[in-house]
């Protein structure tokens, strides 16, 4: 009777420790599943933003521009397409659980496996967006740089709040402050110009006079021309001269145009 008591308490037990083990994966953060990977490389995939499409090492935003880095190549991903679309494929490269390097790369399909690679699968947006984040709040300068554009073109996330602090840290690197004063910039001009419909005719040879303008303007390193880009920010009629003198401001580094960003951004809230 005892041997019997002791079986049934034992299956119990094995049955409990069953039904927590899969809670408990779910309950490990994604930096803790990427820190377990070791050595190698992890591979990620994860819901990208509407008209963000990717070949090699090219990232098309849409009307908010291309990325793009100087190999075409990739060890991890293929294409078929001229510019696929999502999702995003993130590969992160790890020394001893680490994250050295991140590489971002949309569409296409994973290669083969090379070397030592985990594989997680599709993660969700929220996830990725915050171990992305941690990263670039946590991480070396190199990493931290890396990781910001991704959470970019995350779907249905809003990160711009996020870069916003990081861009007001004294604490982190100047370049990745740089990059998140960048990116909250083109949030900012993509509010801007939402819902912007397409301007053609006689205002377009207008405009590019007016954008020339901007970018002369941009190039005097001084405080009144920064004063005169944050005044056609606010006020100037055309919202494409709008986004280019936000563009503009966001290569600035000045807190009066971190100031303008979140203004901009907050409103559209």
């Amino acid at each position: 009777m005892g041997a019997s008591w002791i079986s049934a308490v034992t299956a119990s037990a094995l049955g409990v420790l069953a039904s927590l083990e899969p809670s408990t994966v779910q309950a490990q953060t994604l930096a803790q599943r990427v820190a377990a990977a070791g050595d190698g490389r992890v591979r990620m995939t994860f819901a990208a933003r509407p008209g963000v499409c990717g070949n090699g090492n090219s990232i098309s935003r849409g009307s908010s521009g291309t990325m793009r880095w100087n190999s075409s190549e990739s060890a991890d991903v293929e294409w078929d397409a001229d510019c696929s679309t999502g999702p995003v494929r993130l590969v992160a490269e790890t020394d001893n659980g680490r994250v050295t390097r991140i590489r971002t790369f949309v569409g296409g399909r994973w290669r083969v496996p090379q070397g030592r690679v985990t594989d997680l699968g599709n993660v969700p947006v929220r996830d990725a967006t915050a171990f992305l984040l941690n990263l670039v709040s946590t991480s070396t300068d190199k990493v931290a740089r890396e990781a910001i554009f991704p959470a970019t073109i995350a779907d249905s996330v809003v990160v711009w709040p996020a870069l916003l602090r990081i861009a007001r840290d004294d604490s982190r690197p100047a370049e990745t402050r740089k990059q998140a004063v960048f990116w909250v910039g083109q949030a900012a001009g993509e509010a801007v110009t939402a819902n912007l419909a397409s301007l053609v005719g006689e205002n377009e040879v207008d405009r590019k006079v007016r954008e020339s303008a901007v970018f002369a303007l941009s190039q005097r390193r001084n405080s009144e021309s920064i004063t005169a880009l944050i005044q056609i920010a606010r006020t100037n009629k055309d919202p494409m001269i709008r986004k280019s003198a936000l563009f503009w401001l966001g290569q600035s580094h000045d807190p009066r145009a971190l100031a303008l960003f979140e203004e901009i951004l907050t409103r559209g809230r």
